[in-house]
């Protein structure tokens, strides 16, 4: 395992952490201040963030040790709803998707209504608390965040991001934004917002041929 000079002789200061952590912090900050970019831009973005992230997360040991304790949360609901608006907004009717995959393979059913950006902001949740806790600069706390983010990676979010990033390819292969499309605004959406209702409309009447 190589270490980078300077730093102490420890996993969470290794080459691939720090990598990792590098493309963590890049994606955060995009995410975070995605609302400064055109529609196109963002889908841009997130094509070149997400397989990175990916890759990097892949590549990551863990710790053998056992790692139990607590970890400070640093996304709370109105960063996750801010960011998961941000991305609804830039998308607009091309967030909604119909997802054929399920956690049971064995399954057949009908397809359910998935959202690009809930699974980007489920992804930011992840690895923005990943990125606190590692700026602890407490070393366990580092180690422990480091586990907790991987077997996450593992359980869920890993899946996630593949599928936003197949919808997100698709939207960049086949959409040609408009001038109007191209500048998007980050407005509020509250309890009542019905927004999602309007993007799945047809969604279902197109999968069941009607």
């Amino acid at each position: 395992m190589e270490k980078i000079e300077g730093l102490p002789q420890h996993y969470v200061y290794s080459n691939q952490v720090i990598d990792f952590i590098t493309i963590v912090a890049q994606t955060c900050r995009f995410l975070e201040h995605a609302y400064e970019f055109s529609s196109k831009e963002v889908v841009e973005n997130l094509l070149k963030l997400l397989p990175a992230l990916y890759t990097k997360t892949v590549c990551l040991d863990t710790p053998e040790e056992e790692l139990e304790g607590y970890l400070e949360q640093f996304v709370f609901e109105n960063d996750y709803n801010a960011v998961a608006a941000c991305i609804s907004d830039a998308l607009g009717e091309h967030d909604a998707y119909l997802e054929l995959l399920h956690e049971n393979r064995n399954l057949t059913d009908e397809p359910t209504v998935a959202y690009i950006s809930e699974q980007v902001a489920d992804i930011y949740q992840e690895i923005k608390d990943l990125a606190g806790n590692y700026q602890t600069a407490d070393i366990f706390v580092m180690a422990q965040a480091l586990t907790a983010a991987r077997q996450a990676f593992t359980e869920h979010w890993g899946a996630k991001l593949l599928n936003a990033l197949r919808e997100l390819h698709h939207i960049s292969c086949t959409v040609r934004w408009e001038e109007d499309e191209d500048e998007h605004a980050h407005t509020h959406h509250d309890d009542d917002c019905n927004c999602h209702e309007e993007q799945i409309d047809g969604l279902f009447d197109f999968y069941r041929n009607e």
